[in-house]
Order: C-alpha cells, then sequence, then structure tokens
C-alpha cells in the first residue's frame, strides 16, 4: 500500500506541473483574476470526479467520506485559508511540488504551515467543535438516496455543468491549449481511485500537524490520536511522492532552479528578498491554521467533498475564494 500510495502522490504531482497548476505563477495570477487555469481545473475536476464517484459509489466500489458542517469552523477557517492562499501562492497540496522544483518559498510556507499546525494542536482543546453550531455531515446523498436514477442524473448534470463552466473560463480567456484539462481529468480519476482503493479522501494538509506534533512531540493527545494520526501517515507518503514528482519532472525538462522569487511577485511586489520570506511564512501559518480548523484543504475540501456534493466542502469553497479574490485585490493592487 505504501508503493502504491507514493505512486499516486506522484502523479498527481504529474499532473499538476503539465499544466503548472503548482506554480506561485498560476496561483497568484488566479488572484488578481489574470490567469483562470487554477479555477478551470478545480471546476473540472470536481465535475469529471463527481460523475466517475457516483459510477464507483452505485457501483459499491466505494463509499461517501463527508465532513461535518460545523458553520463557524468552515467559514472562519475558509476566509483564513484563502487569504493565506493568495499571499503564499501555494495550496497544501501544491508546495511540496514546488518544493521539488526549487522553489525556496515553497519550503518557507511549509515552515509557516508547520507552525501553525502546532499552535492548532496547542489550542485545538479549546477551539476544536466551538466554532458551531455541529450542523452534521450534509450532502446531495442526504438529501436523496446514492443511485438511484434521480440522484446519478442530478450529478451528471451538475458534473456537466461544471465542465462546461470551466470550458466558458477557456473561452473568456481566449485560450485553446487544454493542458488544464488533462491535468483535471487525472487528478479526477487519481481522486476517486483513493477513494476506491484507500477508503479515504484525496487531501494534503494533515500531513502538516503529522510532522509538526512528531517533532515536538505533541502526540499524546486527542486531536492527534483522532483526527491526525492516521491521515498524517498517509498523506505524508503521498506529498513524498508529489515532492518527488516535482523533483523528477523539473530535471528532466531542464528547468529545475533555486528560486525564491518568481515573475509575479517581482512584477507585483518587488525584488526584496526579505518581503517574500515574511509573507511567504505568513501566507503559509493563515493556509494550514485556516485548513486545520475547517477540516481539509484544496483537494480534502474543495475537490473531495465538491465531488460528495458535501455542504461544508461547498460553503468552504465559497468562503475561500471570496477571501482570495479579496486578498488578491489588496495585497498586489493596493500594498506595494
Amino acid at each position: 500500500m505504501t508503493v502504491l500510495t507514493i505512486s499516486l502522490g506522484f502523479l498527481f504531482g504529474l499532473f499538476l506541473q503539465y499544466a503548472k497548476v503548482n506554480t506561485y505563477n498560476s496561483i497568484s495570477g488566479m488572484a488578481v483574476l489574470e490567469d483562470f487555469t487554477v479555477a478551470k481545473t478545480i471546476a473540472a475536476a470536481i465535475g469529471i470526479g463527481a460523475i466517475w464517484l457516483s459510477i464507483a459509489i452505485g457501483l459499491g466500489y466505494a463509499d461517501f467520506h463527508i465532513k461535518p458542517f460545523l458553520a463557524g469552523s468552515v467559514i472562519i477557517g475558509g476566509l483564513l485559508f484563502g487569504t493565506g492562499m493568495a499571499i503564499l501562492g501555494y495550496c497544501p497540496g501544491t508546495l511540496p511540488v514546488s518544493l521539488g522544483q526549487g522553489s525556496v518559498d515553497a519550503l518557507i510556507g511549509i515552515v509557516g504551515g508547520f507552525a501553525a499546525s502546532l499552535l492548532y494542536t496547542v489550542l485545538s482543546p479549546s477551539i476544536h467543535g466551538a466554532l458551531g453550531p455541529d450542523l452534521g455531515k450534509i450532502a446531495l446523498s442526504t438529501a436523496m438516496t446514492a443511485g438511484t436514477v434521480i440522484y446519478s442524473l442530478l450529478v451528471g448534470l451538475i458534473g456537466m455543468i461544471l465542465i462546461a463552466g470551466a470550458f466558458w473560463l477557456q473561452r473568456v480567456e481566449k485560450k485553446k491549449e487544454l493542458k488544464w484539462f488533462v491535468s483535471a481529468t487525472g487528478i479526477a480519476v487519481i481522486a476517486v481511485t483513493i477513494f476506491i482503493v484507500s477508503d479515504r479522501v484525496l487531501g494534503a494538509s494533515t500531513f502538516y500537524p503529522y510532522i509538526a506534533d512528531q517533532l515536538t512531540g505533541l502526540t499524546d493527545n486527542d486531536y492527534y490520536i483522532k483526527q491526525v494520526q492516521q491521515s498524517g501517515f498517509y498523506e505524508m507518503k503521498f506529498l513524498a511522492g508529489a515532492f518527488l514528482s516535482g523533483l523528477a519532472y523539473s530535471l528532466l525538462k531542464g528547468d529545475f532552479k533555486i528560486r525564491l522569487l518568481h515573475d509575479n511577485w517581482i512584477r507585483m511586489k518587488g525584488t526584496a528578498p526579505e518581503g517574500r520570506i515574511f509573507w511567504a511564512f505568513t501566507g503559509g501559518f493563515l493556509l494550514l491554521f485556516g485548513a486545520r480548523l475547517a477540516g481539509g484543504c484544496t483537494s480534502g475540501h474543495i475537490i473531495s467533498g465538491g465531488i460528495q456534493f458535501a455542504v461544508s466542502s461547498w460553503v468552504f469553497a465559497v468562503f475561500v475564494f471570496i477571501a482570495f479574490l479579496l486578498t488578491g485585490r489588496v495585497f498586489f493592487r493596493i500594498m506595494k
């Protein structure tokens, strides 16, 4: 199972890199509405994944893994996550891939994520579950029976609308290349495969408290034992594969480069390295604290929850993108 998990992580990294979904320039470009690659890929991945997961569940090959809707935690966590994502220019699953490509700011963001994860472990007894109300595990499948004709048709319809929305963004951009669609299809297949073979969801953010808590010895607590230990170990292997993918792919292509500043950062924020170091750490901190508060990230909440039509995940996605776009407008367009 370890080899399979690392292999799936490696493929995940390849698909991210194929369309450059993991890069700082792509994610920061979306924050200022100059590049829709990430938005197209996520929308199409959810659409494709929802259809395939519905088929897999209908045939009895997979089960739902829906996150509970703790309203306050999901909303506040989403706002923090979106803010951190815009400032950092990465998300928890893309950080190891970009680190493998030589991005030093990704490493700084990871360190910021470890710090936030450690703080959340310390604070979790007092804040975990406190930002309710807990509305339970609400999804399309709780409103109607999964596997029925009506359910399958509705999932297919919504899935096609999401895919069509991605192609509409393609027309807005006036672009013709379809690397993003190949990446979206690959990510969707990987997500559904993990549902089937591992009986869990595609995720990344639990890796950060797993490592932070292991390094500091904060493992003798309910939060680590019940919510971090198993998932974090799995995600460590998965993201190890993603990191190796970033390293191998960039070396083979000949574009591996140790870099702190990327083109968009230089264009919008200047060339001072200390500014990027500070904001990369801050962005990583906000990103991971938000992820732990909400109980997931781009892959574990937005994509994995999105393909299940989980209310908690769709609400999380809405508040992530609200904060992401607002922060992008303020941070890059006003703050120089």
